[in-house]
């Protein structure tokens, strides 16, 4: 299995810029696909974005598409999240994830390992 810990969140006016990282431990971080979720005060946690083991293949919700990317550095074990362009409706507490390589997408059945999550508040 991978342990996960997010970083990277903190306080940011609307229209301003994040970078979230959720690195990764052991030896297998590679092999899995990485998801970002993240959960609205009185909302259930919802789907934000996700990559494939090789960086090659990424999904975005429609909300963020534009707005964020997904990326990361499997010598470094860690996931990114990018988030420009940050409105209040992004604030919320996200999560990152790992999925299976030949099972994943936008559910978040799929995903497992769950880190403790890292707050964006975003001021308007």
């Amino acid at each position: 299995q991978v342990q996960l810990v997010e970083s990277g969140g903190g306080l940011v006016q609307a229209g301003g810029s994040l970078r979230l990282s959720c690195a990764a431990s052991g030896r297998t971080f590679s092999r899995y696909a990485m998801g970002w979720f993240r959960r609205a005060p009185g909302k259930e946690r919802e789907f934000v974005a996700a990559i494939s083991w090789s960086g090659g293949t990424t999904y975005y919700r429609d909300s963020v598409k534009g707005r964020f990317t997904i990326s990361r550095d499997n010598a470094k074990n860690t996931v990114y999240l990018q988030m420009n362009s940050l409105n209040p409706e992004d604030t919320a507490v996200y999560y990152c994830a790992a999925a299976d390589p030949s099972r994943w997408g936008t559910y978040q059945g799929e995903y497992f390992g769950w880190g403790q999550g890292t707050q964006v508040t975003v001021s308007s």
